[in-house]
């Protein structure tokens, strides 16, 4: 379990799903710069921020490597760490194969299974989502083998093009490309990740459970203690979630341009 001391006036920023590298190399840059305007907005309070996975479509680090693009943003995060706000990753289902570029090359951890956070007096129980709940059989199929060190290692022997020309196959054929805005909804007790949630509130409390993966900003009772949060996504919603020291609130960035 980690512990953070909010300090006086500044705040905890949590964020998922960016899927930069998609639709195409035009939206995607487009989003990508709204989403350092969003960094900008808030890095004059912002003392952490979680990027809780999905943030690249795609992403493999080769040895001697990694995908091309997507450079504004990874210049952004080196600024953000440079000037003393604390950036975490937790990977998901589409960058579980960022490995120690960012811990080494920009000083940000690698987390790849939920954790427990202390922030002053609450509790988080924070992750991607990917794989917990009930259902979805198929994926955590896919996710034991593309999570095996051998299948990684294997990958890695193919060259960079064709590899990452695999990749964008795959992710040409995502949900992420065809899904639009509101076509997305609530599904009760089918959210797989809220009923995981209740489940986890059950064995052990925490304040709130924040996660990302659904794609739905979501802000829902667990029990009659605890809130668990789906952060969206932003290709559409635009969504993220701010923690003040008192409250966690789901908020729409809206930007200025």
């Amino acid at each position: 379990m980690q512990s953070i001391e909010l300090k006086p006036n500044q705040k905890i920023y949590f964020a998922s799903d960016f899927h930069l590298g998609v639709p195409t190399l035009e939206k995607s840059q487009e989003r990508e710069r709204k989403i350092i305007r969003w960094l900008d907005s808030i890095k004059a309070d912002a003392q952490v921020i979680f990027l809780m996975g999905d943030i690249f479509d795609f992403w493999f680090e080769y040895k001697h490597a990694i995908p091309k693009g997507m450079i504004r943003f990874q210049g952004k995060l080196a600024e953000l760490v440079d000037s003393g706000i604390q950036v975490v990753f937790f990977t998901g289902n589409h960058d579980m194969w960022l490995f120690d570029y960012f811990t080494i090359e920009l000083g940000i951890p690698i987390y790849r299974k939920p954790l427990d956070v202390v922030i002053g007096n609450q509790t988080f129980y924070l992750g991607h989502g990917d794989g917990l709940g009930p259902g979805d059989r198929k994926y955590k199929i896919l996710k034991k083998i593309f999570a095996n060190p051998v299948c990684q290692w294997l990958f890695g022997f193919l060259h960079p093009n064709v590899g990452i020309g695999i990749a964008k196959y795959w992710s040409r054929h995502s949900r992420i490309q065809s899904t639009k805005k509101g076509e997305e909804h609530f599904l009760g007790e089918g959210e797989w990740l809220w009923t995981y949630t209740k489940e986890q509130e059950q064995k052990k409390h925490r304040d709130y459970y924040v996660f990302g993966h659904r794609h739905l900003p979501l802000d829902l009772k667990v029990g009659e203690k605890a809130r668990y949060m789906n952060l969206g996504e932003w290709l559409h919603h635009c969504t993220y979630a701010v923690y003040d020291g008192k409250e966690l609130v789901l908020k729409t960035f809206e930007d200025a341009i």
